[in-house]
């Protein structure tokens, strides 16, 4: 029988035990916050990671990656060959609307009618729909993508006529603070926006807000999907070009 290498095997139990660390974080701030910890989904961010850690983690019972660059993204499915559940979070150019409506199954940065409508008409119909968010930029940066408050309901009534597209919520990311009262008065703002897009009729189910240093306090605040990379993976490699 073939040896797995030591190296390899300690990678391997890392990301498991980094896994069950992350799925424990989860469960506490559910239950402190009188949630199912079944009620958050976990993304896990590879990117800039290599595939062999993707298939680890997948080995681990992760389903879902989350991946900032189009290309790297493309790469790493056609390495792995696994049948992943494959999340867009990063900004999406619109040259490059085709490959994601063909090979992902959501995207959470939408903030153009443009992109919207291209993604719709480019997915194949045997995919089915497309799950999208709207990102919205809740702390207001210049440097950051996403709508503002404002500017959202109008986009996702634009979103919801779109045949092959199904807009299950909204996505955001906030100013990095270790204010702990900041950070949830943040969430906070995004979901109540989500709260009053339900009200106005619109079917959503996802909030997608929360990363390794701030999980707790989105999901306090009703985070149903938070995206985790560091605590898995580790710290990141060299940032690529933009997808």
């Amino acid at each position: 029988m073939r040896r797995i290498p030591a190296a390899f095997q300690a990678i391997m139990a890392t990301i498991t035990d980094n896994l069950q660390a992350v799925k424990d974080r989860i469960a506490r701030a559910a239950a402190a916050a009188q949630r199912d910890s079944s009620s958050v989904a976990l993304v896990a961010v590879s990117k800039t990671h290599p595939p062999s850690l993707v298939r680890e983690a997948h080995a681990a019972g992760q389903k879902a990656f989350g991946e900032n660059y189009v290309q790297e993204a493309l790469e790493k499915m056609d390495a792995l060959g696994l049948p992943l559940e494959w999340h867009l979070i990063g900004p999406l150019q619109s040259n490059k609307t085709r490959p994601v409506a063909e090979r992902f199954d959501w995207v959470h940065t939408l903030e153009r009618e443009k992109i919207a409508r291209r993604l719709s008409e480019q997915r194949p119909a045997g995919l089915g729909e497309l799950n999208v968010l709207i990102q919205l930029n809740v702390s207001g940066e210049r440097s950051k993508s996403g709508v503002s408050a404002g500017e959202i309901p109008a986009l996702a009534r634009s979103i919801a006529t779109l045949a092959n597209l199904r807009l299950r919520g909204l996505m955001a990311v906030p100013e990095a603070t270790p204010d702990v009262g900041l950070q949830r008065a943040r969430f906070r703002q995004v979901r109540e926006i989500f709260e009053r897009l339900r009200g106005a009729g619109f079917e959503l189910d996802t909030l997608s807000m929360g990363m390794s240093d701030d999980m707790e306090s989105a999901i306090a605040e009703g985070a149903t999907l938070v995206r985790i990379g560091t605590a898995i993976f580790g710290a990141r490699a060299s940032v690529r070009g933009a997808a």
